[in-house]
């Protein structure tokens, strides 16, 4: 780590912890994976502190830098009594608690119709943060794979099953196929959370059975066993280090503690959070575009593109489509009975879609209707069973969090006490794709790895049972001058018009090339592009009505 790029850190580490020497401070943020054979107690608590502020200051360094603001992401997993809370508590004490975020959950049935890392997606750190986090996805799933791995047709019907009968059935059998399964879709998940600046450091603490039952005997166990499962039953604890054992060899970036002496498991478990903070600083200092990620899992070899380094990108031959718009015309009368007739189908496949959380997504030229679809889409809809989402400028809070973060958590949620299971979104995640790459917000590399990483969220949630319905509104330059025109006319529409608006207009056909990019690269058998171009207002309407019916007729067919 050169002392140019990182002098911010240093200043900030220096004048958080005591008035030492910059060399001092600097050697402590060095990584080096041997210093826990070199570092006593006192020294490692002095270089946790330094590193925790000095991770801090990424997010808000003392003077500019093309530094990037780093997370950190403490995943924590393993056996029940193994010290995994002795260990956080050690952790807890040895840096300011106030800037250490802790989070625990005991693991349950994956919810439905989304995937297993959505409910989880809130608890990711803030850039500069060091977030604890007990449990997470893997606790959710080794709950599911533990429950297909111990029930069987005569233990199902037991009053001695240790699982919540009100769970939706799993099928007995291959949990191997669902594990792995599982854990290559978590896998490229946690990739594409480090390519945006949120690192991981996955710790699993493990005991014998032995030691695990003399502590199960302890006057105050706790409240609830982790994964909800007996620890007492040695058949079951079995089964669990195998299903652990099948985790832990199809991914190799578990650190493994041992918790035999939790005193020592907890002096390792802070050597490990300390590294990875000192790995953590090294990869926000490195030039934007050029970082690099390590890919250890033969199971997500498959996803061609996860490393973070592109190819030469190569734009693609705009389509006629895109340019080639139509004018037809629909008078007003026909239109609004076609409306009605559309409008009341769809309401009625809406409510007939089995609980499914639905998906719609709208992008499109300036003023090309987005907004008035989406008010005759939601017409004859009760108010409380959508959200729309008006996505513009990101937050500063949503820059210190993964890009798709702000998007994540806007999702149709089981978890939350909202009815709503249909999310609308005006613009979405594909603004890295188009307004990001052309004003120059994110880098070529953002923006060129974004399109992979977008496949990947959207076919996580159809595989899930989200339906996604994605539209691209087209009009030309000389209708878009005419809407432009009518809107400053007309007094309950000029707040539509903005004077970035007139400006993007200057860069027309740089919006029309990233949007047959986007196409091209993101029109995917799990969540097709449907196509809307037509400068009549009244047809796109109705076009869009007609895709919706059209997509979610076949998904309520299926069932």
């Amino acid at each position: 780590m050169s002392k140019k790029n990182n002098k911010a850190n240093v200043e900030a580490a220096k004048d958080s912890t005591s008035p030492f020497d910059e060399q001092v401070v600097e050697h402590y943020l060095t990584p080096n994976p041997l210093s826990k054979f070199s570092m006593d107690t006192d020294t490692l608590r002095l270089a946790l502190v330094t590193a925790q502020f000095a991770l801090r200051a990424t997010r808000q360094p003392a003077e500019p830098t093309t530094d990037k603001a780093i997370g950190l992401l403490v995943l924590v997993n393993g056996m029940e009594q193994a010290g995994k809370g002795t260990a956080v508590t050690q952790l807890r004490q040895w840096v300011d608690p106030r800037l250490l975020k802790v989070e625990a959950i005991i693991g349950d049935c994956p919810l439905a119709h989304q995937p297993i890392w959505q409910a989880h997606t809130k608890a990711i750190p803030r850039h500069g943060d060091v977030m604890v986090y007990f449990g997470n996805w893997y606790a959710d799933l080794l709950y599911n794979v533990m429950r297909m791995a111990t029930e069987t047709a005569d233990n199902r019907k037991s009053a001695k099953n240790i699982y919540n009968r009100n769970d939706k059935a799993l099928p007995i059998g291959r949990w191997q196929d669902y594990l792995r399964e599982q854990l290559i879709k978590l896998q490229a998940f946690e990739q594409d959370l480090a390519a945006n600046q949120t690192k991981l450091l996955k710790c699993w603490f493990h005991v014998d059975i032995e030691i695990l039952e003399k502590r199960l005997t302890d006057d105050e166990p706790d409240p609830q066993f982790l994964y909800q499962m007996d620890w007492h039953d040695a058949a079951i604890v079995t089964k669990f280090n195998e299903v652990a054992a099948e985790l832990l060899r199809q991914q190799g970036d578990w650190i493994i503690i041992d918790g035999a002496d939790k005193s020592q498991a907890a002096i390792h478990f802070c050597h490990e959070v300390l590294h990875a903070i000192q790995k953590a600083l090294v990869s926000s200092t490195v030039e934007h575009g050029k970082e690099v990620i390590d890919v250890k899992d033969e199971a997500i070899s498959h996803y061609k593109n996860l490393k973070n380094e592109v190819a030469d990108f190569e734009a693609v031959e705009i389509p006629k489509l895109l340019t080639d718009i139509d004018d037809s015309d629909i008078n007003k009368s026909d239109y609004n009975k076609a409306l009605a007739k559309k409008q009341a189908q769809l309401a009625e496949l809406l409510r007939a879609r089995q609980g499914r959380h639905v998906v719609f997504a709208f992008e499109g030229m300036d003023a090309a209707g987005k907004g008035g679809a989406i008010k005759r889409l939601v017409a004859p809809l009760d108010p409380r069973e959508y959200q729309i989402y008006n996505i513009g400028a990101p937050m500063l809070y949503e820059l210190q969090h993964p890009y798709l973060w702000r998007f994540w958590t806007k999702l149709p949620n089981e978890q939350t006490d909202r009815i709503s299971r249909i999310a609308i979104f005006d613009r979405t995640w594909y603004g890295r794709v188009l307004v990001e790459r052309i004003e120059g917000f994110a880098t070529d590399n953002e923006w060129q790895r974004a399109y992979d990483e977008i496949n990947r969220f959207e076919a996580d949630l159809v595989a899930a049972g989200t339906i996604v319905i994605k539209y691209w509104l087209a009009i030309d330059k000389k209708e878009q001058l005419k809407r432009f025109e009518a809107r400053e006319e007309t007094a309950h529409k000029q707040f539509k018009l903005t004077d970035d608006d007139w400006r993007n207009r200057d860069k027309w056909s740089d919006y029309v090339q990233s949007a047959a990019d986007m196409l091209a690269r993101t029109d995917t058998k799990s969540a097709p592009w449907c196509i809307i171009a037509t400068n009549n207002k009244r047809q796109a309407r109705l076009d869009v009505l007609d895709h919706a019916i059209e997509q979610l007729s076949a998904f309520v067919t299926a069932d």
